[in-house]
């Protein structure tokens, strides 16, 4: 059936299907407590940005009787959810046209950057594309040979490694995680900015402009005294707050899951005695991020036990929320009838609160359109353009005769109708979306012969 997703309108909170939902979510992450090694868990569920539940368990410190709970404002380290940030960048200096376009070679950034290619089936200059490098596609190998994931060597150095390093797959050809290719962009990218340096120019660019006050790369004394306990290796991977990830929602390093009919884009993140867990449903506004200090507990995925509760919930929070058909100021002006090449046939009708609707009629619609879909409710926008809406529920698709009839396709369609003529009334409309033109007002109801 569709809509397959419904639209995303504002909701009046508190509704009680969701808060159904949230305190199931609630008790899944609290039971996950039990699991060993977990010492604290931050969670935050976000709809149209804006919180609508946070959820905190455990300690600050396991080890320390005395510790308190932590909240949405305890920092965890967030490991791989930071390769978000080089491609913020990418985009960003895309934009600004410091990066000429983004399926430019590394090279053209950092000439002295070369790698084997034992494969060969792409040629050298489709190597080290930067988009390939920012979407897991660059072949590159997932840390420079004979060093650690926390190496910390400069990017000149990293070059000189990857001289005598081989791809591991052809790039382009299929994902293969690289941390390297994420830290390679970043470092690279930031020596042709004015920061000439990439955690100022995230701190600049992304972190400040957002509000993420509580999101970087040093830990300090300060950071470490907020830091949820977990913290097990050396490095500087970044740190953030369940409150501050909840602001950010770009970024293409997205690994995706498929639930209940929609796409989940998330990045997970473990290392060093945390586990982090940044996602999106796009088509719901929807988010929930999850960060853990200890590993993440074995069993189900708890982020995709959270989203079983959450999206039946809000679709169906959604569903009944969506507004009727918006009247015009006035229908006199569309009300009437019109025909498309004397082929098709409609009668615009105003309903008792001024509302309009959108009847198709004539006797090749009467032999292949059943009743009840032929009438779509036109929905005003504004001035002269209207929206189509089949129904809150319909077959995406209807047979007719030896083809089909997409009623997917028409919901949503804008409706242009054309300027008032001098009795006041529009002569006629368009439906650009659906390859629909001179749709024209008949002067009365057409009379068709058997």
């Amino acid at each position: 059936m569709c809509p397959r997703h419904p639209e995303p309108v504002p909701l009046a909170h508190p509704l009680p299907v969701l808060k159904q939902a949230l305190e199931k979510v609630d008790q899944i992450l609290r039971q996950a407590m039990s699991a060993p090694g977990v010492a604290a868990m931050s969670a935050v569920v976000i709809h149209n940005d804006t919180v609508l539940w946070t959820g905190n368990f455990g300690k600050k410190n396991g080890s320390d009787p005395a510790s308190g709970a932590p909240n949405e404002y305890t920092m965890y380290r967030i490991s791989s959810i930071s390769k978000i940030f080089p491609v913020l960048m990418l985009y960003r200096l895309w934009e600004e046209g410091i990066v000429a376009s983004l399926d430019d070679p590394l090279e053209r950034y950092a000439s002295t950057f070369t790698i084997n290619n034992p494969l060969g089936l792409v040629s050298a200059e489709q190597q080290g594309l930067m988009d390939g490098m920012a979407s897991q596609l660059s072949g590159l190998p997932r840390r420079l040979r004979s060093t650690s994931l926390l190496w910390k060597g400069s990017t000149q150095e990293a070059l000189n490694l990857l001289k005598d390093d081989v791809l591991v797959v052809d790039p382009g050809t299929r994902c293969h995680y690289s941390t390297l290719a994420f830290s390679l962009l970043a470092h690279v990218l930031a020596a042709h900015t004015a920061q000439g340096d990439y955690q100022r120019w995230v701190s600049e660019n992304v972190l400040k402009p957002l509000g993420m006050a509580d999101t970087g790369f040093d830990l300090t004394p300060v950071v470490r005294a907020r830091l949820a306990a977990g913290f097990y290796g050396s490095g500087r991977p970044m740190y953030s707050t369940a409150a501050d990830l909840a602001k950010l929602g770009r970024g293409a390093p997205w690994e995706f899951h498929a639930q209940r009919g929609y796409r989940v884009v998330r990045k997970d993140g473990d290392l060093d005695g945390y586990a982090a867990t940044f996602s999106l449903v796009p088509p719901l506004r929807l988010g929930l991020v999850l960060l853990l200090a200890g590993p993440r507990p074995p069993g189900p995925d708890l982020v995709a036990q959270a989203y079983d509760e959450l999206l039946p919930a809000l679709e169906r929070a959604l569903r009944e929320a969506e507004p009727g058909p918006a009247p015009p100021p006035s229908a006199r002006p569309f009300a009437g009838y019109f025909t498309f090449a004397n082929l098709t046939f409609y009668e615009v009708r105003a309903g008792p609160a001024g509302e309009l609707s959108l009847r198709q009629f004539g006797p090749r619609v009467e032999a292949l359109v059943p009743p009840a879909f032929r009438t779509l409710a036109l929905r005003h926008l504004h001035g002269r353009v209207f929206q189509l809406h089949v129904a809150r529920e319909f077959p995406c698709a209807l047979p007719l005769g030896d083809t089909w009839l997409s009623l997917e396709a028409q919901h949503g369609q804008l409706v242009n109708f054309y300027p008032l003529d001098h009795h006041g009334l529009s002569p006629g409309f368009d439906v650009p979306g659906l390859n629909t033109y001179r749709v024209l007002r008949l002067q009365r109801k057409p009379v068709f012969k058997t």
